[in-house]
C-alpha cells in the first residue's frame, strides 16, 4: 500500500489580471490628480494607492507623464456617459454620475472641477473636457443653441456630482439612486431635448 501525501500540492503564484491592474492604476492616478497638483504626484504614490509597484506602472504606461496624459483624457468616460438614446440620455447621465460615485467613489468627469489646482495641466484638462465631453454631446443635439444646451446639461450634472461626491450632501446620499434619477433627470433632459 502506498503512502498518501498530506502536504498540499504547490501552486504557482497568482497571476495579476492585467486589465484589472491597469484599471486600478488609472483609478489611483485619477484620485490623486483630483486632489494633488500634477507636479506633486509620484509613481510611488500612485502605486501605493493602486497596490502595485512603480516599475509595474512604468511597464503598463511608460512614465508619469504618459500615465497622467491618459488620466487627463475624458474619451472613455464620455463614451460611457453618452451611451444612451437622446430621449433617455438625461436619465442615463444622472444615473451614471451617481453610480460612479457609489461604485468607484468618484465620477471621472469631476476631474474638471480640479483643473485650477493643476496649473498649465489644468488647461489640458479643460481642452479635453470641452472637446471630448461637451462638444461631443452638442453634436448629438438637434435644434438651436446645441452648444449652450450641452454646456448647461453638463454643468447641471457636474453640480449634482459635486454635491453628492465632494460636498457629500447627507440627504442626497441617503436617497435611493432611482429616486434621485426621477427628480433630477428631467432638468438635464430639458437641455437635451427642449
Amino acid at each position: 500500500m502506498s503512502a498518501v501525501s498530506t502536504t498540499p500540492p504547490t501552486s504557482a503564484p497568482a497571476r495579476r489580471d492585467a486589465e484589472a491592474t491597469r484599471a486600478a492604476i488609472l483609478r489611483a492616478a485619477r484620485y490623486l490628480l483630483a486632489r494633488t497638483p500634477h507636479a506633486d504626484i509620484t509613481l510611488k504614490a500612485v502605486g501605493e494607492r493602486a497596490g502595485v509597484s512603480p516599475p509595474l506602472i512604468v511597464k503598463y504606461f511608460g512614465n508619469k507623464d504618459a500615465l497622467l496624459a491618459r488620466v487627463m483624457s475624458f474619451e472613455s468616460d464620455a463614451t460611457a456617459l453618452l451611451d444612451a438614446p437622446l430621449d433617455e440620455l438625461g436619465r442615463h447621465m444622472v444615473r451614471h454620475v451617481l453610480t460612479g460615485q457609489i461604485e468607484r467613489g468618484a465620477d471621472p468627469l469631476l476631474r474638471i472641477a480640479f483643473a485650477p489646482v493643476q496649473g498649465e495641466h489644468g488647461d489640458i484638462l479643460r481642452v479635453n473636457f470641452r472637446s471630448q465631453v461637451v462638444e461631443r454631446l452638442a453634436q448629438r443635439l438637434r435644434g438651436p443653441d446645441a452648444g449652450l444646451r450641452a454646456e448647461l446639461a453638463v454643468g447641471t450634472l457636474l453640480g449634482l456630482g459635486v454635491m453628492y461626491g465632494i460636498a457629500r450632501g447627507t440627504e442626497l446620499r441617503a436617497t435611493a439612486v432611482e429616486d434621485l434619477v426621477d427628480r433630477y433627470a428631467p432638468t438635464v433632459q430639458a437641455h437635451l431635448t427642449p
